[in-house]
């Protein structure tokens, strides 16, 4: 399998450098090499190459830090969101670079990256660690309150079937909220379970990960698909 090859070459990339957690935008092309749907980002190094980037992308855009040593970014106000001109971009990855040097001084920082703005829609969670007893394991939960305060969430072993993913989707109790309520449309539950049931197989097929969180997806109105907006993975040690 063409996708699995190169996924695995791109796991010896980052490997090489003797890191086990991908950066964010190393995160995002590895699942979009695996055809999950995700924003595009890209690395910028200087202010000059933020603003190439974000006309190649074009505008509206995100900024995002690029650390190994920060996890989330927003903790230390390393995140713009919604920038719509070059002297957006200039203000925000000066803002963004003087955040991190107040919030986290030792960083290691590559740059920011730049990413594809898309417009709000459902949240939800679709994760996977490798759990030493039974394996890979999916979990998938509804964003915000319903995962943090709720924990509500379903969880099924890898690989999965097109029936499998509905189901998970089905069980949670927000399950209401994205088949449509008080008049609002239905979500695309086909393109989340396509979504889910990709997770389930990269993490059957390439044992090197061993953990996973896409948080969070949008999930849009059906027929119009859903996205990865932020993703975290971490590779095997050795």
């Amino acid at each position: 399998m063409a996708a699995k090859k190169s996924v695995l070459e791109f796991i010896s990339s980052i490997k090489a450098k003797k890191r086990r957690e991908l950066l964010e935008f190393e995160a995002k092309k590895l699942i979009s090499i695996w055809g999950i749907h995700t924003t595009h980002a890209e690395l910028a190094h200087d202010v000059q190459e933020a603003v190439k980037l974000a006309r190649e992308i074009k505008y509206p855009v995100v900024l995002k830090v690029a650390s190994p040593d920060i996890i989330h970014k927003s903790d230390v106000r390393g995140v713009k969101v919604g920038l719509s001109s070059e002297l957006d971009v200039k203000h925000a990855f000066e803002e963004i670079m003087a955040n991190v040097r107040a919030n986290k001084p030792n960083a290691n920082v590559l740059g920011v990256t730049v990413q594809e703005y898309v417009p709000p829609a459902r949240e939800v969670v679709v994760g996977m660690v490798h759990d030493k007893t039974f394996g890979p394991t999916v979990m998938f939960g509804l964003g915000g309150v319903w995962v943090d305060v709720m924990k509500d969430v379903s969880f099924r072993l890898a690989p999965l079937t097109r029936d499998d993913a509905l189901e998970m989707i089905s069980e949670v109790k927000g399950y209401p909220l994205l088949t449509g309520t008080r008049g609002a449309p239905p979500a695309d539950i086909e393109a989340l379970a396509d979504i889910i049931q990709r997770v389930g197989q990269l993490a059957a097929e390439v044992p090197e990960i061993v953990e996973m969180d896409l948080n969070p997806v949008f999930v849009f109105d059906k027929g119009k698909g859903a996205v990865a907006v932020d993703a975290r993975i971490v590779l095997r040690e050795g």
